[in-house]
């Protein structure tokens, strides 16, 4: 019989913040490069990795949001654009910085009603790309409501049906939804429906997965869940374990490391199994991930994120 977990990492004050830095980049080493010469100014080569990065959708969006995340990304941008006006590339990521910038604590309703104008006008210039959406999405998340969430989720599926970005979106506001640990809660029904109706090779079968780490999130914040996600029971019942072996076994079969953000569904993945009691599973998955820790799930429950991430890591490889 495994061991229990430990408990992943203190509760962090309300004002702090893990010291660790979560790269978004996701080891993408070309983004890396290109982020670095685009922070500095040279927008040339974000220009080149996007038109190479074409219409693999998911490796844009994941793409256009992390050059987005730039602090001085809307400028650059700009001049990208005096540079080549009518630049779909170029409107699409100022939108995309617009709605990062926009969702800053002290950011003016203003400032998030011209990131939402620029995303639109973005859209209008390339029909075919779900990415000024998922700016908008992305936006709406916090600040809008679960019809124009959903519109917005449906506009992206139109283009790119599995688009991985959008469904953990739509996970994660769904999960907000109500109160209590109801195990029939309508997260958990569009994440079965879309890992159902995705490709079988798709990283959606994680999602189920991913709803039911959002709805403890939740269930925590509200304080009907202990603060220790390992001990809340959570992950223990029998639909909880079908869920995670269901999501594990695809893993084995079918592990999507040419997908942009499989790191993101390896860390679910591992906070899964550590809060199972699945070491050895665990310590697989840790392998994998290697230094790409993310900051969801390891936050959830004021959780401080890397002190959390590197607990369970050393528990599950058995460190001292």
């Amino acid at each position: 019989m495994s061991p229990p977990p430990p408990p992943l990492g203190r509760a962090r004050r309300k004002a702090g913040r893990s010291a660790h830095s979560f790269d978004p980049a996701l080891g993408d080493g070309e983004l890396i490069e290109v982020r670095h010469r685009f922070a500095q100014g040279r927008w040339t080569g974000a220009r080149a990795l996007l038109a190479a990065t074409g219409t693999d959708w998911d490796r844009r969006g994941h793409r256009v949001m992390v050059l987005a995340g730039v602090p001085s990304a809307a400028g650059w941008a700009r001049d990208w654009l005096l540079a080549e006006p009518g630049s779909p590339d170029a409107t699409t990521l100022l939108a995309c910085a617009d709605v990062l910038r926009s969702l800053r604590p002290k950011a003016r309703p203003a400032e998030r009603d011209r990131a939402r104008e620029a995303c639109l006008a973005a859209a209008a210039l390339a029909p075919a790309d779900p990415t000024p959406w998922l700016g908008l999405m992305t936006l709406d998340r916090t600040h809008g409501t679960q019809d124009t969430v959903s519109a917005h989720f449906e506009q992206i599926r139109s283009r790119h049906p599995e688009h991985h970005q959008a469904h953990h979106l739509m996970t994660a506001r769904l999960a907000e939804a109500g109160s209590g640990s109801d195990p029939l809660h309508q997260v958990y029904d569009f994440a079965a429906w879309a890992a159902e109706h995705a490709p079988a090779d798709s990283p959606l079968a994680v999602l189920p997965v991913v709803a039911h780490a959002e709805r403890y999130r939740v269930m925590a914040a509200e304080g009907s869940a202990p603060g220790d996600p390992a001990a809340s029971g959570h992950w223990t019942g029998r639909r909880a374990r079908q869920v995670m072996k269901a999501a594990f076994d695809w893993w084995l079969e079918w592990e999507r490391e040419d997908h942009p953000r499989h790191h993101t569904d390896l860390n679910f993945l591992a906070h899964a199994k550590v809060c199972e009691g699945r070491s050895a599973e665990a310590a697989a998955l840790f392998h994998r991930i290697g230094p790409h820790a993310t900051e969801a799930p390891w936050s959830y429950a004021g959780r401080d994120p890397y002190p959390a991430f590197v607990a369970a890591r050393a528990h599950a490889l058995g460190a001292p």
